[in-house]
């Protein structure tokens, strides 16, 4: 880019209790330019971007905006700016309504001997910018009845209603479909033509080629490579990401994909519930990864939710190992030898504020010592290490708190729970979202491995190469139905996508 930089970042440095997260980052991004900014979990992204954003302030270095010096003391100097920040995870305030959310603490008056909110123009600006994003969301709707994906929708929308120059994007396609995501791009390259500039963070690579015109890769809070994205590979890429090469699309062995397993894990009969899915039926056999795919929407989260006992109002029949079963709650589920990863982590996965050793024992059933007087909590810390460092969780120790963890590692506590209680059926729903690429290559390994070991898994995933890179078979959603199921060798993302939009295959 010939232009002067829209913003100028010299020498960020940035630590936390001792520990460097930010050594010496350069970074410069152009008006109208769309910049990704790539690393592993924990590299120093999100950090990075809370100083630019004025969430955080730096310990040295400089930010320069339009070639002037600026010292950010609050995210709302920041927004002055022009700088929209649309966070991974969606912040938004549960109860109040989509249109509300947008325009939170920035609503429209009517200036006179009391400011009158004009709720009229609210809601036909909040409407009018959900469409644009493809997003048919009513904004008078409470954020609460409102799905992941159109929960990113609304914080898009939300970075959008005041014209920013500079909007910075982390992971924003991780819960939309494919078809949301592509409106997306659509709009990012709209943006990008009125001069907008856009910082990217993304760990899906074939995203990265498809809206940036520069990348750069940090590493360990240091800044790598700085490139123009027609001047890089993705394999150039990972390498610099992860400081080795990794390969996380490998295909299964034959061995797991597709094989008649020993006997049957899971079978569903006539599943249904209203609004959400319809006579579902499928079967699980023990050493089989099985994919259910579909939009988003399809009732594919409602599904795994609901078997896992995580629903009112179900009808339908559970099987395990040929045995009926029936499960009216999560604790039951558990009971059974059932786990389930959920989509979101944070509000359904994790408690935050506890320590790694409390997460991870939270389902399995706890030792206790001194004749039943108090929790066995060396066992709990001993297993929890054994755990740690088997799927190799980044920690200072097992008491730190969850919420200090990044993404990966935190989806990695999630799935060590369940590893920690034993569990013999795994339900997976969007397991590698928001994760790095090395990260998602061993959460990957450890799918395989659980299924080798002869464990059932239901893989949900939007991501179309995750899904033929693990599952051995593949249903296909469509508005709560099974549209179709494909083996993995007959599978395409052409033949899944025709399944999900109503199609049929021949």
């Amino acid at each position: 880019m010939n232009a002067a930089p829209l913003l100028k970042l010299e020498g960020i440095t940035k630590s936390y209790s001792g520990v460097r997260v930010l050594e010496d980052v350069n970074l410069e991004v152009c008006p109208g330019e769309v910049h990704a900014l790539l690393g592993e979990n924990g590299a120093g992204k999100t950090t990075l971007m809370n100083i630019v954003s004025g969430n955080t302030r730096a310990d040295l270095g400089r930010m320069y905006w339009l070639g002037k010096p600026v010292a950010l003391r609050d995210p709302r100097e920041g927004r002055c700016l022009g700088i929209g920040y649309v966070h991974q995870e969606p912040a938004l305030v549960a109860p109040l309504s989509a249109a509300e959310n947008i325009f939170l603490g920035r609503h429209p008056a009517r200036r006179a001997l009391l400011d009158w909110v004009r709720w009229g123009e609210i809601h036909e600006r909040a409407g009018a910018l959900l469409r644009q994003l493809g997003c048919p969301v009513d904004p008078a709707r409470p954020i609460e009845q409102l799905s992941l994906a159109e929960r990113q929708m609304v914080e898009i929308a939300r970075a959008l209603a005041f014209e920013a120059r500079l909007l910075i994007l982390d992971e924003p396609t991780a819960p939309l479909s494919e078809r949301e995501a592509a409106r997306l791009f659509e709009i990012l390259a709209q943006l990008k033509g009125r001069g907008v500039s856009i910082i990217y963070i993304s760990h899906r690579l074939k995203e990265v080629y498809q809206c940036a015109d520069s990348v750069t890769v940090l590493r360990d809070g240091r800044r790598i490579v700085t490139k123009p994205v027609v001047e890089t590979d993705p394999d150039s890429l990972v390498r610099w990401m992860a400081g080795r090469e990794v390969s996380p699309w490998d295909r299964p062995s034959a061995c797991l994909a597709g094989r008649p397993a020993a006997a049957e894990a899971l079978r569903v009969e006539g599943f249904s519930l209203a609004g959400k899915f319809s006579q579902v039926s499928f079967t699980v056999r023990q050493g089989e990864i099985v994919a259910l795919a579909g939009l988003a929407g399809a009732g594919r989260t409602e599904l795994v939710e609901a078997i896992f006992g995580a629903a009112e109002g179900v009808r339908g029949r559970v099987y395990l190992g040929g045995q009926p079963v029936r499960i009216t709650s999560p604790v039951e589920a558990v009971r059974h030898g059932l786990a389930l990863m959920p989509d979101d982590r944070k509000g359904k996965g994790l408690v935050p504020s506890a320590s790694l050793r409390f997460n991870l024992a939270l389902a399995g059933q706890r030792r206790f010592a001194r004749l039943g007087l108090f929790i066995d909590e060396a066992h709990e810390t001993r297993r929890a290490g054994e755990l740690v460092r088997e799927l190799r969780v980044k920690t200072p120790g097992c008491e730190e708190p969850v919420m200090y963890l990044s993404g990966g590692n935190q989806q990695k506590v999630v799935l060590a729970r369940w590893l920690f209680a034993g569990a013999k059926v795994f339900f997976f729903d969007e397991p590698t979202r928001g994760v790095d690429v090395a990260s998602k290559a061993e959460i990957h390994a450890i799918i395989r491995r659980l299924a080798a070991g002869g464990a059932a898994v239901v893989l949900v995933s939007s991501e179309l190469e995750e899904v033929m890179a693990l599952a051995g078979r593949i249903l296909v959603m469509h508005r709560g139905c099974i549209a179709g199921e494909l083996r993995r060798e007959e599978a395409s993302e052409e033949r899944i996508m025709l399944l999900a939009t109503g199609g049929a295959t021949t």
